[in-house]
């Protein structure tokens, strides 16, 4: 599913000043006030607050994000109320406001200055699909669906507890009122669930009744005479890919391995309530893939925009949301330039920028004057900007995020979990002499290729052994003009990040720890292939380096969510939905070299999956990732003769 660039809001206003969109010709809210309408029609509406009081969360769909005073409304309404769950609030908006354009319009709303403030300092570039922002410490999180309306919500996995049916008039925007749609919407509704709009056309509730939506007609806002409320006594079943986490579950889980994967996954979790033993064998965090000094955040782009690109772009953007929220980690946003391999590849990049037409913000193709002109350096091609990406250190995420996870994830370093074992009530890990070190209702394996020591039927991961240079410190200064990450066929970070590393080797299926000469070497025409001359004068001999085994799969996508059953009876007919399954047993792995960029979504992924809540990307990325998916083919495979 090819997502087409966005076309943003231009801000405009009416003759009474209410803001205006010229594409549909029609007012964003009434004349008497947008912030009283959201209050009247959609929280009052929708029967809120006192709807959401007492439970775990609760989940709101809206249609047309606009800007953004619904939300901001429920969510002041939520602070206000002392709501003790997590709010979940999804919106769609096909045509969304650029950041500052939209902070001058909600300019007009002091009472929502420190919302406002707080949103749009996480506010996206512009760019399609879905994004997942977190406020107040995670207790409310708000996913934008950035696109058509239709195509997005039919990837969205999620079950609303109430709905804001907002957009333009239908006669404006005849798609947002569709009995398409409504269908669409009404399948992502819980029993019970309540919906609210200040349309009360013939033509809607009619739609709505053939839906199932039992309608009443209240009071409606300034000269509206009435406005639409409805409740929808019996929901469609949800697809499978939902399942809803039971009230009375006990939220505990293993988690084996402290590189980024386990330490993000326990986080998540321990923000959502659970708690969590993570089994590290190393006497710290970030000791093995993880430990580099530092190591770079860039997405990956294709021309076809394919699911691998659209997947990365989610991780990269979402990356760096969560690096701004995390005190205490070392990295810089300073921006990539991904030189071009060669002539070829260079007209590649600038020909996927034109077709992808990405925000500035996110990613640009320089010729090779301008890059060269950005860095400092002479470039032997031109290539991406990534303005936003930069430099972390992954051992540094991942002790920020211990902290963040507090008394909720208790860490036993220097502890390998040897075998596991499934019982009636769940998990069992024990270590090497058979000691029971811990049991729970799930087990997380995020300890790379070592997974595969636990497991009966092994999962498709390879080692891929990646060796990294140091600069030597004296040699430092020849990099004074670097400010920025550059990268090609290896990577160099600049001075700024410490360390200054380049590199690096990629050897699949080679699991040997020890640091080779000839390794630096490779690193060293690396380097000078990227910014040339460099090098000279640097012996690869005289190197210091570190080697980490990465773990890959064959179509080089993470692994995320719950393993398969392979032992069950399966056909080539099952799907990823209905094939059978490991209860509590669940893997975060495969992320390659590119770790710092999936592993925070992947975590928020699988936390979200394990706890019944709304997913943060659409359903076709979440079947990309699904670990089961080589079980599948192999089913396939094994019934063709293949």
């Amino acid at each position: 599913m090819k997502s087409p660039p966005l076309v943003p809001a231009e801000p405009a206003a009416a003759g009474d000043g209410t803001p205006y969109s010229a594409l549909y010709d029609d007012v964003y809210h009434t004349a008497h006030g947008g912030l009283a309408q959201a209050r009247h029609v959609f929280l009052a509406g929708n029967d809120l607050p006192s709807r959401w009081l007492g439970g775990e969360r609760f989940t709101i769909l809206e249609s047309g994000f606009g800007l953004g005073l619904n939300f901001l409304a429920t969510w002041q309404a939520w602070r206000e109320s002392q709501a003790r769950g997590r709010l979940h609030f999804i919106s769609v908006e096909k045509h969304p406001f650029r950041r500052d354009d939209l902070a001058v319009l909600l300019a007009a709303y002091p009472d929502l200055a420190e919302l406002s403030a707080s949103m749009l300092e996480q506010w996206p570039p512009l760019s399609p699909d879905f994004h997942r922002l977190h406020f107040d410490g995670g207790r409310v999180t708000l996913t934008l669906l950035l696109g058509d309306a239709s195509s997005l919500l039919r990837q969205l996995v999620a079950q609303a507890d109430a709905v804001f049916l907002d957009g333009f008039a239908p006669a404006k925007n005849p798609e947002m009122w569709s009995p398409a749609l409504l269908a669409i919407i009404t399948r992502l509704c819980r029993p019970g669930a309540t919906l609210a709009t200040w349309s009360v056309a013939g033509d809607l509730r009619h739609a709505l009744e053939n839906l199932g939506w039992t309608l009443e007609r209240r009071p409606g806002f300034a000269t509206k005479r009435e406005m639409l409320c409805a409740t929808l006594a019996n929901a469609v079943s949800p697809a499978p890919t939902f399942q809803a986490m039971p009230e009375d579950v006990s939220r505990r889980a293993i988690v084996i391995g402290a590189g980024l994967a386990g330490t993000a996954v326990s986080e998540r979790l321990a923000a959502r309530g659970w708690r969590v033993e993570l089994f590290e064998r190393h006497s710290r965090p970030a000791q093995e893939a993880s430990g580099n000094p530092s190591g770079i955040l860039l997405p990956h782009l294709a021309k076809d925009d394919a699911l691998a690109a659209r997947l990365s772009r989610a991780c990269f953007l979402y990356a760096l949301r969560r690096l701004r929220d995390l005190p205490g980690v070392r990295w810089s946003p300073c921006g990539v330039l991904q030189v071009a391999r060669d002539s070829a590849h260079e007209i590649l990049q600038r020909a996927t920028i034109e077709q992808l037409m990405p925000p500035a913000d996110f990613a640009a193709f320089l010729e090779r004057e301008a890059a060269a002109r950005l860095i400092g350096h002479a470039v032997v091609h031109g290539g991406w900007w990534f303005p936003g990406g930069g430099w972390v250190s992954p051992g540094s995420v991942c002790e920020a995020l211990l902290a963040a996870g507090g008394e909720r994830v208790h860490a036993r370093f220097d502890t390998e979990v040897a075998s596991l074992r499934q019982t009636d009530h769940g998990w069992q890990a024990f270590a090497a002499d058979g000691q029971l070190l811990a049991a729970a209702p799930h087990v997380i394996l995020a300890n790379a290729h070592a997974a595969n020591r636990l497991l009966s039927s092994t999962l498709p991961l390879t080692p891929i052994r990646g060796q990294v240079s140091y600069l030597p410190v004296d040699a430092h200064e020849r990099l004074s003009f670097l400010h920025h990450v550059v990268c090609r066929g290896g990577y160099l970070t600049p001075p700024d990040a410490g360390t200054v590393c380049f590199g690096a080797s990629f050897d699949s299926g080679d699991d040997d720890l020890a640091i080779r000469v000839a390794d630096h070497a490779g690193n060293l025409q690396r380097l000078d292939e990227l910014l040339p001359g460099i090098a000279d004068g640097l012996d690869a001999a005289q190197l210091a380096g570190r080697v980490g085994l990465r773990s890959a799969a064959p179509d080089r996508l993470p692994l995320v969510g719950q393993l398969p059953d392979t032992d069950a009876a399966a056909t080539s007919a099952a799907t990823l939905e209905n094939l059978p399954r490991r209860a509590g047993l669940h893997a975060l792995l495969g992320l390659s070299a590119r770790g710092m960029v999936w592993a925070p979504l992947a975590a928020e992924l699988l936390a979200s999956q394990l706890d019944g809540e709304p997913l943060p990307v659409e359903r076709d990325l979440v079947h990309a990732v699904d670990p089961a998916r080589f079980h599948l083919r192999a089913l396939r495979r094994g019934t063709h003769g293949l």
